[in-house]
């Protein structure tokens, strides 16, 4: 059987269709279920991506038989059009653009009007009666053909353009004649002489060196760090698909024009038409930014008929896709095209409102709407925003349009390699461009937010964007860009490369200085809707990580089912405390450590009480001191005698003593349940105002508390047992006291290999299990995250390791270890409980697992309980999915 490389799309009926997207691509795909639709879509052809794949895995190749198939479809192209590729008495011109599985706006090369030479454009000028419209096309293909295929700097083109303009003493290309449009080409054509590149009159040649240009592409530095970027695997693709499709022209005249529109806004979602319009251009010059386009309302005034057929066309395309559609349109004297369709891209809130409005209007289901959010999205809705009193005193400099809501602070720089550089070192950067283009990309990637002078809504800048999550203001035509000269300029204002600006991309406005942001303190509206719908969805429990009651208050507001994590030595760094642990260290005798301890006892039962009170009816895992106890004492000289003073001893007496508790490797050395049986006392201060807490909460306030009390670092049965013996003789007596009824747990962190080894044995002795994947990730790794940033890049860069381990959870080792430790212990203890504190507990991809696995919750920090929430829904969605089909 001959394998089938090109597929046909004309009239009504197409040979592919939208689930064809790994073949075909998103665009091709989309052009053919449109054909399929009966809506008017130019007839042409897509050239599979298979071919792209074979290209590169066959040294720059095609595969055999492919050159025929395109020229049978060319043929077919010519019938169907009545017109002929190379003719030049009724010239055929197509379009060859790219289009890969999953949208990459801008990311990969277009060309137009191909199929134009020095005798088509003559034929093209009689055919319409309008040389001025032939002669514009053909500048226009030398432009691209020369930069896409050729490698011509596309400046070079660009200047010539803006010279030709200055000469005729006019603004915009649409005021040049025809005259000038013929001299034009001249020029380009000998930019190519002095290029030393050969622009082939030969129309073929045009389109077999387009269809590799656009195929090659797909590997260009700017389509691979969008990938990257997005975190797109190289082996979910096949490469781009090359669209062949017949042009037609928004620029005949004035009843003709170029559109980009979306079914819905995509800054907020609201339900109406959203998009620009130029009248008599072509599609690069909307997306291009090159000239500011009108409201797509104003194509409502210019055509009313049609206008109104495009609206019907775009409710027809949401309704069969069932989401925001993003398309671009061309309108040739008078008649509509659709030239592309696909989901388009979204801010986070649009996102959230979207998938909440279209599960109340019947469109899709609350599962679908849960698995369409992306859990970034809920992250990025609960960002900072400006502090509105700080603001109020900020100088608002310009104003451009909002084209991706959200608040940035940062330096003005204008390159986008130095911008990429320094955001990858932490530093905060707004990129500040004319306007941006493919090449920007990584620069806006590590940037805070993006500012241009030129573009509307949706302009490169303006999608891309959104697609980030990145604060946008563009069009904002007051602001003269100086980037060779390092500065930009409002009026009498100058601002250099290095100031500090911020920007509003809700607003568009762009203000001087750094502005202080704050965080929401709470859900409500869309997403608290889209976040009940993920709890009655999802299997996993979500606590937060909070050491004291403002964090919990904090947890509790995002939906947090309780504490799974209190980091009980975070309260002795308080000034009023380290003094006292202080005393307790350099204590000689276990009197003195008692009587020390007896000083913190008071002020922890209070922290306790506060966090009880937050998580009333919900349970509270606090973890016994972990770190070892050199971290409370002070280091340097200075510090050592200032401290000894404070504490009635020599300095030297001080210093010896922090000697003496200096380790190699702390990490593994006297800390968690290791320093709790040398110091046993420290544990029974700790459980007495743990219980004591919870008892007089229970009394005075009827509270309902629920102590877990986690043993950190066991990798022994026996360090349990004894450590347990010690807590329970306390607590049991503390409430016998007091005549109450506290149910309280004793379980432990398992952070040890030997622990996740062993966890049979260990289950046996603990009520529940806490992974702390952040230790047991250094350790199963032999990896310190203090020293991980000096080899960890080159890793990742280098392919050795897909994703940071203390981030991402290492499924194959770690995880095996989460596994094995998870059935274990509940083979041994059928009622134990298992969760995650580690920092992966708010990492989705994270969650995938520990719901695969068995875990009954994760627990992560306060802001990141949303994010947990939406992810264990989706991990619940996608393993339901999964069993079903087997």
């Amino acid at each position: 059987m001959v394998k089938k490389y090109v597929y046909f799309f004309a009239n009504g009926v197409a040979e592919g269709k939208a689930e064809m997207k790994d073949i075909l691509g998103g665009k091709g795909a989309n052009l053919a279920e449109m054909t399929n639709l009966g809506i008017p879509v130019p007839p042409g052809f897509t050239i599979s991506a298979e071919v792209c794949r074979y290209y590169y895995t066959h040294g720059h190749t095609y595969p055999e038989g492919l050159k025929e198939e395109v020229e049978a479809a060319m043929k077919r192209l010519e019938q169907v059009t009545g017109k002929g590729f190379g003719d030049p008495k009724r010239p055929l011109l197509v379009s060859v653009r790219s289009g890969a599985a999953i949208s990459m706006p801008g990311m990969m090369d277009t060309i137009l009007n191909l199929g134009l030479n020095d005798e088509t454009v003559e034929g093209l000028a009689k055919m319409t009666n309008n040389p001025r419209f032939a002669y514009d096309a053909y500048r226009r293909f030398l432009q691209m053909f020369g930069d896409t295929a050729l490698g011509i700097p596309r400046s070079k083109f660009e200047n010539a353009l803006e010279e030709m303009k200055k000469a005729k003493g006019v603004k915009f290309d649409v005021e040049l004649d025809a005259n000038d449009l013929k001299k034009l080409v001249e020029i380009f054509k000998n930019i190519y002489k002095e290029e030393n590149k050969e622009f082939p009159q030969d129309v073929y040649k045009q389109l077999w060196l387009a269809i590799e240009a656009v195929i090659k592409s797909w590997m260009s530095e700017r389509a691979v760090k969008y990938r990257q970027i997005h975190n797109i695997r190289e082996d979910q693709m096949l490469g781009t698909a090359v669209n062949i499709v017949a042009m037609v022209f928004g620029n005949m005249g004035e009843n003709s024009g170029t559109g980009v529109a979306f079914t819905r806004d995509p800054n907020t979602g609201e339900k109406k038409i959203y998009g620009e319009f130029l009248p008599n251009a072509q599609g690069e010059d909307v997306v291009a930014g090159i000239r500011t386009p009108l409201p797509i309302s104003e194509l409502e005034r210019l055509m009313p008929q049609t206008y109104k057929e495009l609206v019907e066309i775009m409710d027809k395309l949401e309704r069969h896709y069932k989401d925001m559609q993003d398309i671009e349109f061309t309108i040739e004297e008078g008649k509509l095209y659709l030239l592309q369709t696909r989901s388009g891209k979204r801010t986070s809130r649009a996102a959230i409102k979207i998938a909440v409005d279209m599960v109340h209007e019947g469109l899709i289901t609350k599962e679908e709407a849960v698995l369409r959010v992306k859990p970034e999205d809920v992250e990025r809705v609960l960002h900072p925003r400006f502090d509105e009193k700080e603001r109020a005193k900020a100088t608002v400099i310009a104003k451009g349009l909002p084209a991706s809501p959200g608040a940035a602070t940062g330096k003005v720089i204008f390159d986008s390699h130095k911008a990429e550089e320094l955001g990858r070192n932490g530093e905060m950067v707004i990129l500040v461009r004319p306007e941006t283009s493919p090449e920007d990309v990584g620069g806006m990637a590590f940037a805070q937010g993006i500012l241009t002078s030129r573009g509307g809504m949706t302009s490169h800048a303006a999608v891309v964007a959104r697609g980030m999550g990145k604060p946008a203001v563009v069009g904002a035509e007051m602001i003269e860009v100086k980037e060779e000269e390092g500065f930009f300029r409002v009026n009498n204002v100058v601002v250099k490369e290095g100031d500090w600006i911020s920007i509003d991309g809700a607003t568009g406005e762009v203000l001087l200085g750094k502005i202080p942001t704050i965080r929401p303190m709470g859900l409500e509206g869309e997403i608290a809707e889209l976040l009940k719908w993920a709890d009655e969805i999802r299997r996993l429990g979500v606590r937060a990580n909070a050491d004291i009651p403002r964090d919990a208050d904090v947890a509790r507001r995002f939906g947090a089912e309780g504490i799974g994590l209190c980091r009980t030595e975070h309260m002795f760094f308080e000034k009023d405390r380290i003094p006292k642990m202080r005393k307790m260290i350099v204590a000689k005798t276990k009197e003195e450590r008692e009587k020390a301890l007896n000083e913190l006892l008071p002020l922890q039962k209070e922290d306790f009480k506060g966090l009880f009170r937050i998580m009333a009816g919900y349970p509270v895992t606090i973890r016994l001191i972990d770190p070892p106890l050199h971290e409370f004492l002070p280091q340097d000289d200075e510090q050592i005698e200032a401290t000894a003073r404070e504490l009635g001893m020599s300095a030297k007496e001080l210093k010896d003593i922090v000697e003496s508790l200096k380790e190699l490797n702390p990490m593994l050395g006297h800390r968690g349940c290791r320093l709790t049986i040398t110091y046993p006392e420290i544990a029974i201060m700790q459980t007495k105002a743990i219980i004591g807490a919870a008892i007089e909460l229970k009394k005075e306030e009827n509270i309902d508390v629920i102590p877990e009390i986690m043993i950190p670092l066991v990798g022994h049965v026996n360090e349990l047992v004894y450590m347990k013996k010690i807590i329970k003789e306390v607590a049991d007596q503390m409430i016998k006291e007091a005549g109450v009824q506290i149910e309280y747990k004793i379980g432990t962190m398992i952070e040890v290999p030997r622990a996740c080894v062993t966890a049979d044995e260990i289950a046996k002795e603990a009520e529940f299990f806490s992974f702390g994947t952040n230790d047991l990730t250094q350790m199963t790794f032999a990896f310190s995250r203090d020293d991980i940033g000096k080899f960890l890049p080159e890793y990742l860069q280098k392919g050795i390791l897909e994703h940071d381990p203390f981030k991402t959870l290492d499924y194959e080792g770690v995880g095996k270890l989460v596994e094995m430790a998870t059935q274990k212990g509940k083979q041994a203890r059928s009622n134990l409980k298992v969760g995650v504190c580690g920092e992966h507990g708010g990492d989705p991809r994270s969650i995938r697992f520990f719901h695969k696995a068995g875990l009954d919750y994760v627990s992560c920090s306060p802001y990141r309980v949303p994010i947990a929430r939406l992810a264990a829904a989706q991990a619940a969605l996608e393993g339901k999915k999964y069993e079903e089909n087997g």
